[in-house]
């Protein structure tokens, strides 16, 4: 029996992290917090992304873009992140999240635990020439009222803990820098244990 390896996978994630990344629809965002979970899934993490789109397909089907619309969709999604995170799982978000108050909200929500704010940064004109979704367009004729960045204001951040400019960085460049942030900031806090432990049984 000796050719027989079990392994005792350990969690490598002693406290979960919500990262919330931010930004304009265009932006990256989902494409960065699929990669993020990539990463995750690579390293053992127990891990969820929340993605405001399906969110407002679901639990935020009810809200619209108004600007009180728009701060209950964080609220909302902010106080489930916290949830999930208070289980033990850690959470990539990722929302344009386009007012400041509802930033600062999400920070003093996450006081003590490991949160990382993601500027994921982009031109408008870059945004809007990507526009996978084809918002802006529907918006330029009408078709959707209150775009952020057309019509409805984002609001710069003050200090996020990470800034990405997907404009000019290439993709993968972007993921690393993400995932280099999270990897310095674990050795700083010793936040992961070490990965795989292996024993042989003869």
């Amino acid at each position: 029996m000796s050719d027989i390896k079990i392994y005792s996978i350990n969690p490598v994630i002693k406290t979960p992290f919500l990262l919330w990344l931010f930004g304009l629809s265009g932006s990256g965002k989902t494409t960065l917090a699929n990669a993020v979970a990539a990463w995750s899934d690579s390293m053992n993490i127990q891990h969820c992304v929340l993605d405001g789109d399906n969110i407002r397909k679901g639990m935020n089907k009810d809200l619209g873009l108004s600007p009180e619309d728009r701060r209950e969709n964080i609220r909302r999604s902010a106080d489930l992140a916290k949830l999930l995170s208070d289980s033990g799982i850690s959470v990539i978000a990722a929302f344009i999240t386009p007012y400041q108050e509802s930033r600062r909200y999400i920070r003093e929500l996450m006081r003590g635990k490991n949160y990382y704010e993601c500027y994921v940064k982009c031109p408008l004109e870059v945004c809007e020439r990507r526009d996978p979704k084809g918002l802006y367009r529907n918006a330029r004729i009408g078709k959707i009222h209150n775009m952020t960045g057309l019509s409805a204001p984002f609001e710069e951040p003050e200090s996020p803990d990470l800034i990405v400019e997907t404009s000019v960085l290439t993709f993968e460049q972007s993921v690393n820098k993400v995932i280099q942030f999270l990897e310095s900031d674990s050795d700083r806090k010793q936040l992961f244990y070490d990965r795989t432990h292996d024993t042989d049984y003869n």
